[in-house]
């Protein structure tokens, strides 16, 4: 009897911590210009996106098991001192762990420009593009 009650106990235990634990994550990656966009910085921008109730839509039908996200934000000053930005946002198979294959299942692509803008003004347009992209993956992905 008293071997039933411990081992009920324990998988009770287990449960309860399971359940406690942090629920999984989206693995992300970032392959963006550095002058552009840092990576902290882009990873932020997916995550202020995707909040709790978003992400737990997403789960269901994208499992945190078998995809992954990544961005990539390039562009840079022409020579007639034009900030041109693009921004993208993919959706990717998970190969293992946090190894994703760069061979997106849905992907957005955001396009600006902006003349005579400063490198902090350029920063700011790229992450604005960035947060763009994000939201209209977001969009394709669970309709709201």
């Amino acid at each position: 009897m008293r071997k039933k009650s411990l081992l009920s106990a324990a998988a009770l235990m287990l449960a309860a911590s399971a359940t406690l634990a942090a629920p999984a994550q989206y693995p992300y990656a970032d392959h963006s210009a550095e002058a552009l966009i840092d990576t902290p910085s882009a990873i932020a921008i997916w995550k202020a996106q995707v909040d709790d109730s978003t992400r737990t839509r997403l789960q269901k039908l994208y499992p945190v098991s078998r995809w992954g996200f990544i961005s990539q934000v390039q562009g840079g000053f022409t020579a007639d001192k034009v900030c041109v930005v693009t921004a993208r946002a993919l959706m990717v198979p998970r190969i293992s762990g946090d190894r994703l294959e760069f061979k997106p299942k849905k992907s957005a692509t955001a396009f600006a420009t902006r003349p005579g803008a400063t490198q902090e003004q350029c920063r700011e347009l790229a992450a604005a593009q960035l947060k763009e992209a994000v939201g209209a993956l977001r969009l394709t992905l669970i309709a709201p």
